[in-house]
């Protein structure tokens, strides 16, 4: 196929997802986390829309699982800035979700409340991350992305209009974002809200994202080296925190999740004793709004 894929983590074995498909409207992404891993594999540095995207979309639907959620996006976000006026991520929408398929949105973008009319009628929940509850924490480690404060008011928009939220509270990265106090004041404020499940995990280096963390933090690139390079553990391609450590702080989450009766999951960390949901990756939160044996019965013609 095209551009609807199987997902697939490089073969990881610690992953959980369930089967899936993942779609990306966009290649690279303009938000520029500087812990993200996926710049190792994608080059483009600013979100860039592929090419002739719909129509090969529409292919690719021909030979897909209509049973399989669609993930929209995996690791380049749907909602960059020239979607507001490119449009093409709703477009996206407006072809998969009247005729059934199940979707879900994963974002750090504030736009996704631009589609909660065609999000809410249909088969769609949204996955938005949120790592911390200070802005000048996310201006330091997402530099483009919309502030915490306002995903968290997207967020409000989301649950008014009966749309399921997940929210990823990752990567938890030592001496940064992983304090006790504020992730119990972060989890409350998601639980609150209406957010139904939580996802989060541990910083896991890569050469690339290791040295931009270390340029904008200086002050702890040293403990940072010891943490991952002498004390740390090597796992697929990722260099992780010692198993000990990295537990400890995935339980402060899944421990305040738990709370505030929210279900919980981590990602790829090989600790399925704290997964309490049906899926790790929240798309048991798709509704069924529409029957889903419509999906992929519909004649395509007409777009072609």
């Amino acid at each position: 196929m095209y551009v609807l894929r199987e997902f697939d983590p490089w073969k990881n074995p610690l992953c959980t997802c369930p089967p899936k498909y993942s779609l990306h409207p966009y290649t690279g992404c303009s938000f520029k986390c500087i812990y993200c891993y996926t710049i190792s594999y994608i080059k483009a540095s600013q979100s860039t829309p592929k090419r002739n995207f719909i129509n090969r979309l529409i292919r690719d639907l021909r030979k897909a699982n209509p049973q399989y959620p669609i993930t929209i996006s995996n690791s380049s976000d749907p909602y960059p800035p020239i979607e507001l006026t490119l449009k093409l991520t709703r477009r996206t929408l407006e072809l998969l979700l009247p005729r059934g398929y199940k979707v879900q949105i994963i974002t750090k973008s504030i736009l996704v409340v631009r589609d909660v009319d065609i999000l809410s009628k249909y088969n769609a929940a949204v996955s938005l991350t949120i790592t911390t509850l200070k802005d000048s924490i996310a201006k330091i480690i997402e530099p483009y992305a919309p502030l915490p404060r306002l995903r968290l008011r997207a967020i409000e928009k989301l649950v008014k209009n009966k749309i399921p939220v997940a929210v990823r509270v990752d990567p938890l990265i030592p001496y940064v974002n992983d304090d006790p106090y504020d992730i119990s004041k972060l989890i409350k404020f998601l639980a609150n809200l209406g957010v139904q499940h939580i996802i989060t995990s541990t910083y896991k280096v890569k050469p690339d994202n290791f040295k931009r963390v270390c340029s904008a933090l200086p002050n702890i690139r040293d403990k940072l080296r010891e943490l991952y390079y002498m004390r740390g553990e090597y796992k697929h391609g990722y260099r992780y925190l010692p198993k000990k450590l990295r537990r400890e702080l995935l339980k402060i989450v899944i421990d305040e999740a738990k709370i505030y009766g929210l279900t919980c999951s981590t990602c790829r960390e090989g600790f399925p004793e704290f997964q309490n949901a049906p899926t790790c990756d929240g798309t048991h939160l798709i509704p069924e709004r529409i029957n889903t044996s419509l999906a992929g019965v519909t004649l395509w013609s007409e777009y072609l």
